[in-house]
């Protein structure tokens, strides 16, 4: 099949479709996105981007922020999921001098940056219910109070959030609010991910192919063929952010073999957390929820490396600093192979 290749002497061509476009697609349902983001960018209405991490929530919102009149002023992102909770209120609100430990001085929060411009709250889902009480009074009049503080701030700024969480079932759950929830899906846009749109593949290859031969030195600056048929075999589990990683990766370290190899591997997933044996004797045993939370923690962490290892067990010990022998042992006793041995963690998902 043919592939895609970006040669220095075609790249003129794709950075003039590119200065005409940042919303590169040719899929029918992302083609009818475009369209309600260029439609939803001449109002102000909240908007709600949700869809499987790595799809591109967040350039559809620069998107419309960049199509609509605010797009001379700042476009200001937080991700809830990356602010502890305690902290996450004076990173958007702000705070006074003296409101808790360390605040030595006056801080404007997100909101009061992105007064004229737009706010993106990123994975929302996050969001505690206090905080997300304080924001659905915010964005009823957008008149706020800083931390510590007692003076009200008006504000005017276009909010919109995104999610990969269900907030449907959060909602149903208690673990957000559904008025906030119907606050800000005003317009709600359901990104699909990218084994559901795999046409778009050569078009974002090339652009980022064209990005990074524009920022790094890389060793090649083509996408040889057998491995653009391998780009649109594989399922990208990470989408769009994982087609450009692996993209910057080849493009620096061209072992076309090696890629096909990594997208080719079946990837195995740590099997179902049990339930935590809490009670000791009709009694809750602290100690037994402890150290079956370590040892959970610890599958995590030993199967991504496993996974990133191509479970070279070997190597997976070397990067885990512990010996062989011990991860062998610990594989054993979860009754887990490796893919290049006979059994797999049960229920493992192919690539």
């Amino acid at each position: 099949m043919p592939g895609y290749q970006i040669a220095m002497s075609e790249r003129p061509h794709f950075e003039a479709a590119h200065e005409r476009s940042e919303f590169l697609t040719v899929d029918p349902r992302m083609l009818q996105i475009k369209e309600l983001c260029e439609r939803v960018a001449r109002t102000d209405v909240p908007v709600l981007i949700m869809g499987e991490s790595g799809v591109g929530k967040e350039v559809l919102a620069r998107y419309i922020h960049d199509q609509s009149d605010r797009r001379r002023k700042a476009f200001v992102k937080i991700n809830c999921a990356a602010v502890p909770h305690d902290l996450l209120e004076s990173e958007l609100f702000g705070h006074e001098r003296g409101a808790f430990t360390g605040a030595h001085q006056r801080k404007q929060g997100k909101f009061e940056l992105a007064n004229g411009g737009t706010i993106l709250l990123d994975e929302i889902g996050e969001m505690s219910p206090p905080l997300q009480a304080k924001l659905l009074h915010v964005l009823e009049d957008w008149v706020f109070t800083r931390v510590g503080g007692n003076a009200p701030i008006r504000i005017d700024a276009r909010i919109m959030a995104t999610t990969n969480k269900p907030l449907e079932e959060a909602c149903a759950n208690g673990e957000f609010r559904e008025d906030l929830y119907h606050r800000l899906k005003v317009i709600r846009i359901l990104v699909p991910p990218l084994r559901e749109r795999k046409a778009d593949i050569p078009l974002l290859s090339n652009m980022f192919v064209d990005q990074c031969t524009g920022d790094e030195d890389p060793f090649v600056t083509r996408i040889p063929d057998q491995l653009a048929a391998a780009f649109l075999r594989y399922d990208w589990p990470g989408n769009v952010r994982e087609l450009k990683h692996v993209i910057q990766r080849y493009l620096i370290l061209p072992d076309a073999e090696m890629v096909m190899s990594e997208l080719e591997t079946p990837r195995a997933t740590a099997p179902p957390t049990p339930p935590v044996a809490s009670l000791v004797n009709g009694k809750i045993c602290l100690k037994a929820i402890a150290a079956q939370a370590v040892e959970e923690a610890e599958k995590r962490v030993i199967f991504q490396v496993l996974n990133e290892t191509r479970w070279n067990r070997r190597r997976a010990a070397e990067r885990l600093d512990i010996c062989y022998k011990t991860l062998l042992n610990k594989l054993s006793k979860w009754e887990l192979d490796g893919v290049d041995g006979a059994r797999q963690p049960q229920g493992a998902a192919g690539g």
